[in-house]
């Protein structure tokens, strides 16, 4: 998060030496020598901090103070005065200063207490971040050999500062990997800033990745950060990142290839350093076959690629699974926990969860609320209506499923062929190396190329 100052001085001389210190150390600076300018500047660039003179012409700075509290108690306030009393330090940290600083000035204390200070700002940002992200509150759970390997390659990629493309199916857990992967980086104590691209109408993901100015469009009241900047020296979540229009996608390429970005409506040129993290549950390649996604943007983003196993493939980890949402939903809602019995979780293992890790969870907590005794039994669980282990013969596989499989056999049996020699292969089903790695890599297939 690129830390915002409001110099507040009638002092022309003073303010162009803040804003030329502050500026050196990397913080975005503007001024005000009024304290009505004050409020005006604070209205259109909300400042995560304002340094504000006690003596100003019109309202002074108390009374600025007391207007800035009022309206915007976010915003941190750090008095100058060379007039100060204690009576005065006194009346304003009671209005909420944080900290009261006499003139002559001393750049080195004023620096050191801009940075505690907007340290503080950003560890209460990005405390506001997770407290309006609504995420589960557990790890990445399981001991199958699937979720096992996947939790081994995190360890080894998490501590780098490469870029990682996660793909899996809805529910499978995409963000849990995301935030496993900022919590073991160097990162960590950095803001980690979740973007759903799906979510966001085409129309304002701009805005939303990129920020923009006052005015910049209808509704733009007020300078607003975007995503990029606010996670700034931490790690950027594009989730659902094939939903983004050409438009954004040409835009985020840019900013991964040039690390700057305008905001829109802007022509200040800002720096940004972020580790990028994507997420998408579409077939990519076929995404980019249609002309829907870059692949140049793909490129730059599947550095490193993970895929998140269904639930169908590690089905020793649902007793698990099961047993922690029960007892996340207990403590949640100060209720004696459930117990789940084989038969119940027979059931549970059986289903095809096209829904993963989600439908799974939505279905034990409705069988916690819906089970009136202490004990969950194969009676309470509800009818599972899409198909199961037991039957899966008896209905048709989703057209994505089936179509993996069949490359699989395809290409596994034409490498067969071929004697692992992966060059003549791709010659001969008429498709690029390259993309013969990618589909081998993602499939799962294990081949020794010959040479």
């Amino acid at each position: 998060m690129r830390t915002v100052i409001l110099i507040v001085d009638d002092e022309e001389s003073i303010r162009q030496s803040l804003y030329g210190v502050l500026t050196d150390e990397k913080f975005e600076v503007i001024v005000a020598a009024s304290g009505e300018e004050a409020l005006q500047k604070v209205d259109s660039y909300r400042p995560h901090i304002v340094l504000l003179d006690i003596w100003l012409p019109g309202i002074d700075g108390i009374e600025t103070l007391k207007r800035i509290k009022m309206e915007y108690p976010q915003v941190a306030v750090i008095m100058i005065s060379g007039h100060g009393t204690i009576e005065t330090a006194v009346k304003a940290t009671k209005l909420g200063a944080v900290d009261f600083i006499e003139k002559p000035l001393s750049i080195d204390n004023l620096i050191l207490s801009i940075k505690n200070v907007a340290e503080m700002v950003r560890l209460e940002e990005e405390n506001k971040l997770l407290k309006q992200k609504i995420f589960a509150d557990y790890d990445l759970t399981g001991i199958s050999v699937p979720i096992s390997e996947l939790k081994e390659r995190i360890e080894i990629v998490a501590p780098t500062n490469a870029w990682i493309l996660i793909m899996g199916e809805n529910g499978t857990g995409k963000e849990l990997v995301a935030r496993a992967i900022h919590k073991k980086s160097r990162r960590r104590d950095k803001s980690f800033v979740e973007v759903n691209c799906a979510a966001i109408p085409e129309e304002l993901i701009e805005s939303e990745l990129f920020g923009h100015e006052k005015g910049a469009f209808t509704g733009a009241t007020a300078r607003k950060q975007g995503k990029f900047e606010m996670a700034h020296e931490g790690t950027i979540f594009l989730d659902e990142v094939a939903d983004m229009s050409p438009k954004a996608q040409a835009k985020t390429l840019r900013v991964l290839q040039e690390k700057t970005f305008e905001r829109v409506g802007g022509n200040q040129l800002i720096t940004t350093d972020v580790r990028v993290l994507a997420a998408t549950n579409k077939d990519i390649e076929q995404e980019m076959e249609a002309g829907r996604f870059r692949q140049d943007l793909f490129y730059r983003l599947n550095v490193i690629p993970l895929n998140v196993p269904p639930l169908r493939e590690r089905r020793d980890d649902i007793p698990i699974l099961a047993e922690q949402f029960l007892t996340s939903f207990a403590q949640k809602n100060g209720e004696e926990k459930k117990v789940i019995d084989e038969g119940a979780l027979q059931i549970l293992m059986e289903h095809s969860w096209q829904g993963n890790v989600r439908e799974l969870k939505n279905i034990v907590e409705r069988l916690a609320i819906m089970t009136s005794g202490k004990f969950i039994t194969a009676k309470d669980v509800p009818s599972l209506s899409s198909r199961t282990a037991s039957n899966a013969n008896s209905f048709p596989a989703p057209y994505r499923e089936v179509r993996s499989e069949f490359e699989k056999q395809y290409i596994e049996s034409m490498l067969k062929e071929f004697n692992g020699n992966i060059s003549k292969t791709a010659e001969a089903i008429g498709i690029e190396r390259s993309n013969l790695h990618r589909k081998i890599r993602a499939l799962g297939i294990e081949v020794k190329e010959t040479i």
